[in-house]
């Protein structure tokens, strides 16, 4: 029974009997905007900046939205245009965004008063893509405690290097580690330095914890969750862990094969490396892509192929319910095997032993076709308010819906109503299509008679 089922079930006075409630959905994406709003406020005090006169309303905005979203795009030098009270803050804000507003309360619920409301539960198991809400308390910390491990294993292995490696103090070694290992395994993106990560693109001491970190947190937490109980048995993952597990090997294996071999010879990228660090300059490159947003080169001086296929590679993104965008690993997944079996004239989309619930085909279709639209809108909209070529616009539009990060070096310029649009589109791809669709939808309509069937020409 789907959480969705179970809230049918509760007693009309429990759910209604103070008054006006938001629906599970909508409460998500309340919690996200309030969240941006006050992100927003915080950002755009004077104290945040080091800049003489502080931070205008919408590069707070963008920057705000940006780190709750756990995109990573910046319309401002993180590293100089913020104090070191503003770098806090964006953290905070990436860490809340990584784990979910609803969580994040529920957590707070269970500190302060030990107990979660049936309202809090429904909310949790919404934003966390829950089957129920039975143990979302255990749900709750499951999460935290797997976020919070792998930070903290990932700034294990950063401080050290940080401090004997680049001649940091103590603290600024221990700060540098903390910020890099939470936006990299809430996928965010954001880095201490003006050329993000360029300076690391042949330290496999810096990039390789930052790429494990980034792969668990693209993973979703359902299925590092089944894997803390389960590894060793494979037969009982489930078909979201299968899905994830093997289409995170195969997109992240040719990403690396593609863009290593495309940049070789790239004067400005890989070119002036030794082999093994454009093996390493590959590889990291291709996790980006899972919608973490950390460059070791720079992004607009590699070839246009490399660009289309990061595209594609971002629009895919990661696993759901976690911290990765785009349309997630287990939709394009469906939407192959659905394919794959029209073009082999059989009935029922069967997947890894099991049938593949018709309502998954909905769903899927509809959040490839929101996403298409989206970006397609979107980077018509940039094209027409900056005049810049459409590579680069797609790619912007693409990074932003997928809440990756990358750019081709355009962000800095962007007029303040092209902010805005990307501004949109981080937060649809963060609370994701679905969620928005049904937050938006004032109820659930039940027809209770079938039209007669017909069928157009297809094809």
């Amino acid at each position: 029974m789907t959480f969705r089922e179970q809230a049918v079930r509760i007693p009309r006075r429990l759910r209604f009997r103070r008054g006006f409630r938001l629906h599970p959905a909508q409460a998500v994406v309340a919690g996200f905007a309030s969240a941006v709003l006050i992100g927003t406020l915080l950002l755009w005090l004077p104290p945040m900046s080091v800049e003489p006169g502080g931070t205008t309303f919408v590069d707070a905005l963008f920057t705000a939205t940006s780190a709750v979203c756990v995109t990573g795009l910046v319309v401002v030098d993180t590293a100089v245009h913020w104090s070191p009270l503003g770098h806090a803050v964006i953290l905070l804000l990436i860490q809340l965004g990584g784990l979910g507003i609803m969580i994040f309360a529920s957590l707070i619920g269970l500190v302060l008063a030990r107990r979660l409301s049936v309202r809090a539960r429904l909310n949790t198991a919404t934003e966390a893509k829950a089957v129920g809400f039975d143990d979302v308390r255990g749900l709750v910390r499951g999460i935290v405690l797997i976020s919070f491990t792998i930070e903290a294993i990932t700034w294990a292995f950063l401080f050290p290097r940080f401090l004997f490696g680049y001649d940091y103090d103590p603290g600024e070694a221990a700060w540098h580690a903390l910020f890099h290992s939470v936006s990299s395994f809430n996928n965010a993106g954001f880095a201490l330095y003006s050329n993000n990560m360029m300076d690391f693109v042949a330290d496999p001491f810096i990039c390789l914890p930052m790429s494990a970190a980034i792969i668990l947190g693209g993973l979703g937490f359902p299925v590092i969750m089944q894997l803390r109980k389960e590894f060793t048995r494979p037969l009982h993952w489930t078909m979201n862990t299968k899905l994830v597990l093997w289409g995170t090997v195969v997109l992240l294996l040719g990403g690396w094969g593609y863009l290593t071999i495309v940049e070789w010879s790239n004067p400005d990228t890989f070119g002036p490396l030794d082999p093994a660090a454009k093996l390493l300059a590959g590889f990291y490159a291709s996790v980006q892509t899972r919608t973490a947003g950390f460059n070791s080169v720079d992004i607009g001086l590699m070839h246009d192929e490399s660009w289309v296929a990061m595209d594609v590679l971002m629009f895919i993104g990661g696993g759901p319910a976690g911290t990765a965008g785009g349309i997630k690993v287990t939709t394009f997944a469906v939407l192959f095997f659905i394919l794959l079996t029209e073009f082999r004239g059989e009935g029922a989309v069967n997947i890894f032993g099991k049938r593949l619930s018709r309502a998954v085909h909905r769903q899927a279709i509809t959040v490839v076709l929101v996403a298409v639209g989206a970006v397609m809108l979107a980077t018509v909209v940039l094209m027409h308010l900056t005049g810049l070529a459409f590579d680069r616009v797609v790619f912007e539009a693409v990074s932003a819906f997928a809440t990756v990060g990358l750019s081709t070096g355009i962000t800095y310029d962007l007029p303040p109503a092209a902010e805005i649009v990307l501004v949109l589109l981080m937060f649809l791809g963060r609370i994701g299509p679905l969620t928005l669709g049904s937050a938006i939808a004032l109820r659930e309509r039940r027809i209770l008679y079938e039209l007669p069937k017909e069928r157009p020409a297809i094809g």
